[in-house]
């Protein structure tokens, strides 16, 4: 036995980068008349950034 408690890993929030992704995204491809692709790669984006911060500690 050993006396080396392992702490469990803190959780990490990560999905406010969906939300600005989403919102940011649609925003931008407003400004190219494409808001709902704009809405799409900003929120894959959103998620992908979210994936990373989620897997990292």
């Amino acid at each position: 036995m050993s006396n080396n408690p392992q702490r469990p890993r803190e959780p990490m929030a990560g999905g406010v980068f969906i939300a600005i992704g989403a919102v940011g995204g649609a925003v931008a491809g407003g400004r190219f008349g494409q808001p709902v692709i704009g809405f799409l790669i900003g929120l894959v984006t959103g998620i992908a950034i979210s994936v990373i911060v989620w897997r990292m500690k």
